[in-house]
């Protein structure tokens, strides 16, 4: 029988979202989780309780996206 190897690469399908989440467990310093209910409404949990420090990771990131279109 073949061994499955999970895909990491950048794709235009949608993920799982748990799929998302289990392959970020025991990475990471701190976590933002934004996403959208099973009734289409926000969901917004932060692991670090200072806003400035929430802010602060959304921005890199949004900054990060937005280099990724100049590749």
């Amino acid at each position: 029988m073949a061994e499955v190897v999970e895909f990491t690469g950048v794709t235009s399908l949608p993920i799982d979202p748990e799929r998302i989440l289990e392959s970020a467990k025991g990475k990471l310093q701190r976590v933002i989780v934004i996403g959208i209910d099973m009734d289409g409404e926000e969901y917004v949990a932060s692991s670090d309780p200072d806003g400035g420090t929430f802010l602060w990771d959304i921005e890199r990131a949004k900054l990060r996206l937005l280099r990724t279109a100049d590749r």
